[in-house]
C-alpha cells in the first residue's frame, strides 16, 4: 500500500494535492504550490482497501467519490484520477 502511494508521488511529482490513507501513508503529489502549514487545501482521503482498488484500476476515482468511499476536497483533488491506476493487479 505504501508503495502504491509513493509511486503516485513519483509519477505525479509536486505538492498541490495530499493523498492520505490513514494510518498507513500520506503523500503529496501533482505540480502546484507547496503547502507547508495546517490542513492542505486539496486532499484525497480513503481507507486502505479502497486505495488499493483505485491504485490497481479496479475502482474508478469518480465512482469512489460518488459512493462516498473517497473524500476529495479542494479544487485540485480530482486531478489524482488522471494518474490512476499506478499498479496493475496480478491476475496470475
Amino acid at each position: 500500500m505504501r508503495a502504491t502511494a509513493r509511486t503516485l508521488a513519483i509519477v505525479a511529482p509536486g505538492h498541490a494535492v495530499e493523498v492520505r490513507v490513514p494510518p498507513f501513508v500520506a503523500v503529496q503529489c501533482i505540480e502546484g504550490p507547496r503547502h507547508t502549514r495546517g490542513t492542505p487545501p486539496n486532499v484525497v482521503e480513503t481507507d486502505a482497501r479502497t486505495w488499493l482498488l483505485l491504485a490497481t484500476g479496479l475502482l474508478e476515482f469518480d465512482d469512489a467519490v460518488r459512493d462516498g468511499v473517497v473524500a476529495a476536497s479542494g479544487s485540485r483533488a480530482g486531478e489524482v484520477a488522471r494518474w490512476l491506476p499506478v499498479a496493475a493487479p496480478n491476475h496470475g
